[in-house]
């Protein structure tokens, strides 16, 4: 659900996070910021900054777990419940 108005602090540097692999469009509409990907970008460089957090731009945000489960394999299973 996006936030009905701009996010900032630390409330936007979650969101952010939760959203950065979904990239740059959506995590900007699910913040609060609608289109305004500029906007967006200044209020979290300004956040991050504020909150002594390292940011080089949106990917920066992305944790190594979200990028394990990205990238995780096949997923082998049985077809239905009763071939356990």
């Amino acid at each position: 659900m996006s936030a009905q108005s701009p996010l900032t602090g630390i409330t936007l540097v979650d969101c952010a996070k939760s959203n950065a692999k979904l990239g740059l469009t959506i995590a900007t509409k699910q913040c609060g910021y609608g289109t305004d990907n500029v906007a967006f970008q200044l209020a979290l460089q300004q956040s991050c900054k504020d909150l002594g957090i390292a940011y080089d731009g949106l990917d920066s945000l992305i944790t190594e777990q979200q990028v394990m489960q990205m990238s995780q394999g096949v997923e082998i299973a049985p077809d239905n419940a009763s071939d356990l």
